[in-house]
């Protein structure tokens, strides 16, 4: 599978929200054959929120080294270990009731877009 992604694609997307790298997720399936193929593929992964197999709180990172990181609402505290090329945030649309209640400051989206670059 590894050398099929590496051929026939310029990119993968880790979108398997939920797999953080807690415990009793990182090695049950299908989360541990996904995370073991993106280990070994050599084309850039874009990962969503946070990085598979990544502790999305301050614990360490993963076995995966992201490219791109596109936090969702708002970054994680794990996007401070992020040493990727690009890091985007996409929620343009959160409500002012979860900005106050999680201190979040209002990111500046250029017109109509969904999704900033950091």
């Amino acid at each position: 599978q590894v050398q099929l992604l590496n051929d026939a694609y310029n990119a993968v997307v880790d979108a398997v929200l939920g797999a953080e790298g807690t415990e009793g997720t990182e090695g049950t399936e299908p989360c541990a054959a996904i995370l073991a193929t993106l280990q070994h593929v050599r084309i850039p992964i874009v990962s969503l929120d946070v990085p598979s197999g990544w502790a999305a709180g301050s614990g360490g990172s993963g076995a995966i080294s992201p490219d791109v990181l596109v936090s969702l609402l708002a970054p994680k505290e794990v996007t401070r270990r992020f040493r990727g090329r690009r890091h985007f945030l996409a929620g343009r649309f959160v409500p002012e009731e979860l900005r106050r209640k999680f201190g979040l400051g209002p990111a500046e989206y250029p017109g109509s877009d969904c999704v900033v670059a950091l």
